[in-house]
């Protein structure tokens, strides 16, 4: 986790593992449009992989829900866009992933979502796994220039202002997805994509006018 500020403010960054879990579950039941705001499909693309034994799809086929959720996708999508909810906020959020196997306890009362998780958890778990690890390598490549990005733009905003910046905390969500862009999923607390995150001007361009109101 990248964390910039002072006493009186604080920009916080992180890649958290369950709101990876939470795009890749999305992506391989194919629940699209869902969730408010939007946010597009993760990248590289989730796609099952090919497990005979447990009669999984090969690679390239469109995943399904299981038989228990394809009965009433509507449940489905409510009770992702809950857990979804709940893994965006960082006060909500518990220190430790709520997603443990075998038998994922935290959704006995999200049965339809339990039973997707259950069909698809190894899949999501190796994607998010994989996309966890270029966070983390890019943080540390870039730790110096991303901590610039949000810094540097709060003190030309105070200078601009002729005085220090008053208290506020912004919680950056750092996640592969397929658009650049930025979404605000909480209070406080935006989604970045991994692809503007690591284009400076993009980011800054965005990040500006933040600042501008939150300063």
């Amino acid at each position: 986790m990248l964390v910039e500020g002072t006493l009186r403010w604080q920009v916080t960054e992180d890649c958290p593992w369950d709101l990876l879990m939470a795009i890749a579950l999305r992506d391989l039941a194919g629940l699209h449009g869902v969730g408010q705001p939007e946010l597009p499909r993760g990248v590289p693309e989730v796609v099952p992989a090919l497990h005979p034994a447990a009669g999984r799809l090969p690679l390239g086929v469109p995943a399904r829900l299981p038989s228990a959720a394809a009965a009433d996708r509507g449940s489905v999508e409510q009770q992702w866009v809950a857990f979804f909810a709940v893994v965006a906020d960082r006060l909500r959020r518990p220190p430790t992933s709520l997603l443990h196997p075998p038998h994922f306890e935290a959704l006995d009362r999200a049965i339809e979502l339990q039973d997707l998780v259950i069909e698809h958890y190894d899949d999501a778990a190796a994607w998010s796994r994989d996309r966890h690890a270029e966070y983390a390598q890019a943080s540390l490549e870039r730790h110096a220039r991303r901590a610039a990005d949000i810094v540097e733009v709060v003190h030309h905003r105070e200078h601009e202002l002729r005085r220090q910046a008053g208290y506020f905390r912004l919680d950056l969500y750092v996640l592969p997805l397929a658009e650049p862009g930025a979404w605000i999923v909480g209070p406080h607390t935006v989604v970045v994509s991994a692809s503007m995150r690591d284009d400076t001007d993009a980011f800054r361009d965005w990040f500006t006018p933040v600042v501008d109101v939150l300063v």
